[in-house]
Formats: C-alpha cells, sequence, structure tokens
C-alpha cells in the first residue's frame, strides 16, 4: 500500500506525545475506577503516574515503540527513508529502557500497554494495573525481622 508524502506529512503531524487516544482511554477507565493521573516529574515523563503506590505506567504505540521491533524492522527497511526511521524507532526503544531503568531504581514499578490492547482489552490494562497496586500494598508492609 503506497501513500503519496502528503498524506503521510499529514498523519505524522497529527500524531501527538501526550494525550494521544489511547492514553486518554486509559486515564478514563483508571478515572472510573478512583484512580487519577498524577504529575510528571519523573524520568521519561510517564502517561499515568499512580504515586501512592509508586507506579509508573506507559501507552506506547506499536509503531513508534517498535512492537515486535525484528518484523517492523524487515518492513521499514522496504519502506520509505528507512534509515530515518528505523534509527528514530530504535531511539526510542533504548530510550525506553533506560526510562524503565531509572525509575526501577527509584522504586516504580513500571508497566507498558501497547496502544492496541488499551483500545481491545481496557479491562485487562486495568486489572493488570490492580495486580500491581495490590502487589505494591502487600510489599510495602515489611515484616521486622530483629524482634526474632
Amino acid at each position: 500500500m503506497s501513500r503519496d508524502s502528503e498524506t503521510v506529512s499529514k498523519n505524522m503531524r497529527s500524531i501527538h506525545s501526550k494525550d494521544t487516544s489511547i492514553e486518554l482511554q486509559l486515564r478514563k477507565a483508571l478515572w472510573h475506577k478512583g484512580y487519577r493521573k498524577n504529575y510528571k516529574a519523573l524520568p521519561g515523563s510517564p502517561d499515568i503516574v499512580l504515586t501512592k503506590y509508586k507506579i509508573a505506567i506507559f501507552c506506547d504505540s506499536e509503531f513508534f515503540h517498535g512492537k515486535d521491533w525484528e518484523i517492523l524492522k524487515l518492513r521499514l527497511e522496504k519502506g520509505k527513508n528507512p534509515d530515518y526511521w528505523i534509527k528514530k524507532i530504535e531511539r526510542n526503544r533504548s530510550r525506553d529502557f533506560e526510562t524503565d531503568k531509572k525509575l526501577l531504581f527509584l522504586g516504580y514499578t513500571v508497566i507498558h500497554f501497547w496502544g492496541q490492547d488499551i483500545k481491545k482489552h481496557t479491562d485487562e490494562c486495568i486489572q493488570a494495573i490492580e495486580e500491581a497496586i495490590w502487589d505494591s500494598t502487600f510489599s510495602d508492609s515489611s515484616f521486622d525481622s530483629s524482634d526474632e
């Protein structure tokens, strides 16, 4: 499927890094569950932060974050401007990995959801977040072994 460069440019201009449709869909579902969007003063500016539970959530688009990277990379190699796109997505993937490490070091649980999973399986995404909250709640209640 070939598209003219004007159409591609128009589509690319309409893509935003925050308040994307997938992010809004997940935030709305979380809002109804009683959770709130919080500040973005963390490495990588997570899309959603549950500071009380130290959970950082990213809503990643399949293309820009390189889902099934080896397959996507092969497709890009055959497309227009492959050097640009491969370098860009590899840089995004590398930055995601570094951001995750920084957040983990700060004690955060990091969750990434693919856009299609949010769109098609929102309830399962919410369940994963609720499980992370549950895990966080019980891992914080440490026992003092010095009393033994």
